[in-house]
């Protein structure tokens, strides 16, 4: 059974930094894709990051482009995501989801992928 459970959400003041971790178990990695989503209250869900897990190659959405760095570790079966410059509207619920390279491809939304957690919360004060 595939579990993925996200930690390393917080507050912290705009300019500040966050890493989020993302750890799966029971996932064999292969070549598939994980991505980094947010949602907060009252906007779309947001694809932030996507990293595909048999290469490397990322892609992120142009508002945190610069600032976010998603990560894999295979050895500890973690996922991470790097948040630096933090700003306000970065406020909201980060999860993470583990799919397939069509996924990463097709920039799929996260219900499509096979496995979701159920999310860090991450709130930005100015």
């Amino acid at each position: 059974q595939v579990q993925l459970v996200e930690s390393g959400g917080g507050s912290v003041q705009a300019g500040g930094s966050l890493r989020l971790s993302c750890a799966a178990s029971g996932y064999t990695y292969g070549s598939g894709c994980m991505g980094w989503f947010r949602q907060a209250p009252g906007k779309e869900r947001e694809g932030v990051a996507q990293i595909y897990t048999g290469g490397g190659s990322r892609n992120y959405a142009d508002s945190v482009k610069g600032r976010f760095t998603v990560s894999l570790d295979n050895i500890k079966n973690t996922l991470f995501l790097e948040m630096n410059s933090l700003k306000p509207e970065d406020t909201a619920m980060y999860f993470c989801a583990a799919g397939s390279l069509d996924d990463c491809l097709s920039g799929s939304p996260p219900e499509e992928y096979n496995y979701r957690g159920q999310g860090t919360q991450v709130t930005v004060s100015s």
